[in-house]
């Protein structure tokens, strides 16, 4: 299956929209939370494939801005299995040159994932394989917006002029201004929305949609998914091959 695919034409870094738990669940009869497990074993799952690829960059959208407006009882199952997500991985990270980081407006979280969303950080710094950066508390909105207060803060007090604003400037002020731009954003569970999803940097990715739902992507719908990239012509605006 990972024979069929061309090491020279993978995609840098795959974004993913992990969408689906929720409905999955619903349809096996089950509560939301059990359908959030499932989705933990779909990401252990994705992340080893990128590994086992050569994906440089692997982002997971795993909470967003919005659904912070979620009942109580679902974020803090949500927060609880992110923790333990990360104590039951990191020997995997360590294991296989994974570094992990995050992206969004972490300090909304409680304040034991932020630790041990930093301590993970810490002990996968060194490591080369591939960056697994997931999206905690992230709005593509806000993060645009956290970006020019930033700038305009560093102009008023003059370390900047008005006249330096530009595309460059406002990327090195986002949250992945370490980060390449995605080459390719997968979205689960038959949805045609980016949900506030890295807004600046999709300008030019290419974007695949599948209905399956999040829980049952897997190895096989992650090769499935690569596979239709490379069938596609990157031309940023210019003209292909006639």
């Amino acid at each position: 299956m990972i024979n069929d695919l061309d090491p020279a034409k993978l995609p840098k870094h795959v974004a993913i929209i992990m969408d689906g738990n929720g409905r999955w669940a619903k349809k096996k009869a089950l509560n939301r939370i059990r359908g959030h497990e499932e989705g933990a074993e779909s990401v252990r799952a994705v992340v080893r494939a990128g590994r086992e690829i050569g994906i440089r960059w692997l982002t997971l959208y795993a909470f967003s801005e919005e659904n912070w407006k979620r009942p109580k009882y679902e974020i803090e199952a949500l927060m609880r299995l992110l923790k333990r997500f990360l104590a039951a991985e990191l020997r995997e990270m360590l294991d296989n040159g994974i570094r992990l980081q995050c992206i969004g407006r972490i300090g909304k979280l409680p304040k034991d994932l932020q630790q041990a969303l930093r301590n993970t950080a810490e002990k996968t710094a060194h490591n080369q394989g591939m960056v697994l950066t997931l999206a905690l508390s992230y709005g593509g909105r806000q993060e645009i917006s956290d970006a020019l207060e930033g700038i305009v803060k560093q102009i008023e007090s003059g370390a900047l002029k008005s006249g330096d604003v530009s595309e460059e400037l406002i990327a090195q002020h986002l949250y992945t201004a370490q980060m390449p731009d995605p080459d390719f954003l997968i979205r689960t569970s038959g949805e045609y929305r980016v949900s506030n999803f890295l807004l600046w940097q999709i300008a030019y990715t290419e974007i695949y949609t599948t209905p399956v739902q999040w829980p049952d992507f897997r190895k096989e719908e992650f090769v499935k998914a690569l596979q239709e990239y490379q069938k596609r012509e990157r031309r940023f605006g210019a003209v292909g091959e006639e």
